[in-house]
């Protein structure tokens, strides 16, 4: 891959959202060179906006991604209340913000300048951290089971081709702490059977969230319960911000660690580029070097199709 690229960023462009209740603000980072740029959507953690994740969105757009992040309604910069009707419906809205965003790329790149005529809109995967990741997820294939309704649909979004899960929640049921089950009931269903698109979960193996009563293992169930290529990047020491995704000195980030946090950085940028088939050297790279357990960072394995280990179309 070429030298990093000087990066633009435009925020907030607002995409009208009938029945939501208030405009859908996104924030678009992209490299100010380069051309058939593939597209990342990113959906970030409970509480948090288009204006977190600047280690991740920055990183990834430098080196020649489109990355749109959009503000869900769970964001403190909104301000719901906490009995505010839509809460129990967070997961399904945000399901729907990153539809939104894709119904209206081609808006979204002709709103910012110089980039229109560079994207390849073709390429599009959909990443995220926490409840991100759930959300990012559903996009490839998980099925949540509607607290309201009972009932779990296929929401996944043919435009979406990879994905990267950081930090995700895994199975619900008895796996839950009494907490999550009462307070965030759209993970009490999960079902990673349909996940079937490939995917990159990254998880830390310190990542001792109050949510599961199995512990930091409960992050691997996206790669282990899901079928078709997955890739697991196990970051060594990493708690839920993996060494500082969320931002730079972040008060979110307990683990703040630039060795983690550059680990994380270059191995989904790796993966992003094999998997959107726009290089696949610094991926294999990256197997050769993280496979086996022996780096002092952390692990990387894969499982599936062959692709999830070779080199890019």
């Amino acid at each position: 891959m070429s030298l990093p690229s000087p990066v633009l960023s435009v925020k907030p462009l607002e995409l009208p959202a009938p029945g939501r209740g208030t405009a859908l603000r996104i924030r678009v980072s992209a490299p100010a060179t380069g051309e058939r740029l593939p597209v990342v959507l990113f959906a970030h953690g409970f509480g948090s906006s288009l204006e977190g994740y600047g280690p991740l969105a920055d990183h990834w757009a430098a080196r020649g991604f489109v990355v749109v992040q959009p503000t869900h309604l769970d964001a403190r910069t909104l301000g719901l209340a906490a009995d505010d009707p839509r809460g129990p419906r967070f997961w399904r809205h945000r399901v729907e913000d990153m539809k939104r965003v894709l119904d209206h790329l081609g808006e979204v790149v002709a709103a910012v300048p110089g980039l229109a005529g560079r994207v390849d809109t073709g390429r599009v995967a959909a990443a995220g951290h926490s409840f991100g990741g759930q959300t990012a997820g559903v996009l490839l294939g998980l099925l949540v089971t509607d607290p309201e309704t009972g009932a779990a649909r296929d929401l996944s979004d043919p435009r979406v081709s990879a994905g990267v899960l950081l930090a995700t929640a895994g199975s619900g049921g008895s796996d839950l702490t009494p907490f999550a089950t009462t307070h965030l009931p759209w993970l009490r269903g999960q079902d990673f059977s349909a996940l079937r698109r490939p995917a990159l979960v990254v998880a830390g193996d310190a990542d001792d969230l109050p949510l599961s009563v199995r512990g930091a293992e409960w992050t691997k169930d996206p790669y282990t319960l899901s079928p078709g290529p997955k890739s697991l990047l196990t970051v060594y020491g990493g708690e839920h911000s993996l060494g500082g995704i969320p931002g730079y000195g972040s008060a979110e980030t307990t683990d703040e660690d630039p060795a983690r946090l550059a680990l994380v950085q270059d191995v989904t940028t790796a993966y992003l580029h094999h998997a959107l088939g726009t290089d696949g050297t610094a991926w294999a790279r990256a197997h050769a070097e993280l496979a086996g357990g022996a780096h002092p960072l952390g692990r990387l394995e894969s499982k599936g199709s062959p692709a999830a280990r070779g080199s890019a179309s």
